[in-house]
């Protein structure tokens, strides 16, 4: 479910309703609180603080899926497991490993692709047409190539590119979806130590409208 390797083609903190708890162990069909059509996500990072915005606007499937993810607090203690040099930053495998099993089970529809993916926004990865799931990957360099893919940019990076930028890269391609789907961190730990992580992912503040994407 990744964006194909470049060789081979902040805010006050929202809170979060307490009923999410009790539905931790599915999917939601649908978010549990309403999901405006912008809004912001704060990701603390092992290398700083990150704060996207995402619009309902470009990608209403991806921009609910999100939210519903952040929500639930499925990023928390996430690697980024596939950061590429000039490329892509990507993450979305839980350090549980029964999260990533239930959610690879709910995919969402492709939604019509309406910007590209330039430097600093961010998109779903998907396999095939309607496999979003829950991996996602920033893009740290403009990425026209993976516009006509079909990977549907669902916001943008508002403040923080310079952390995304210094990510720990050098194991590229190196780290498998699959493994660390079934073994989580305790993969990542022992075989990627440097390997840079989620620490929190939350939803704050109201943002401002949508607007074309634009680098950051």
């Amino acid at each position: 479910m990744c964006p194909p390797h470049p060789v081979r083609l902040l805010a006050l903190l929202a809170v979060v309703p307490l009923t999410l708890a009790c539905n931790r162990d599915r999917p939601a069909s649908v978010v549990v609180a309403p999901m405006p059509d912008t809004f912001h996500v704060a990701l603390a990072t092992s290398k700083g603080d990150v704060l996207v915005e995402v619009y309902k606007e470009w990608s209403p499937h991806g921009a609910e899926r999100f939210y519903q993810l952040v929500s639930e607090g499925f990023f928390d203690d996430q690697r980024f497991f596939r950061v590429i040099p000039q490329y892509i930053a990507q993450f979305g495998a839980s350090a549980d490993p029964k999260k990533n099993d239930r959610w690879d089970d709910a995919k969402i529809p492709d939604d019509r692709r309406t910007q590209s993916n330039a430097r600093g926004t961010l998109s779903f990865a998907a396999e095939a047409p309607n496999t979003r799931s829950h991996q996602l990957f920033f893009n740290l360099k403009d990425n026209p190539k993976l516009d006509p893919q079909n990977f549907i940019p669902i916001g943008r990076v508002v403040e923080g590119m310079s952390v995304l930028d210094s990510l720990y890269d050098d194991y590229g391609d190196t780290p498998k979806y699959r493994l660390v789907a079934s073994l989580g961190n305790e993969y990542l730990h022992r075989m990627f130590p440097r390997m840079d992580y989620i620490k929190t992912a939350r939803i704050v503040g109201a943002a401002a409208p949508a607007t074309s994407a634009t680098k950051p």
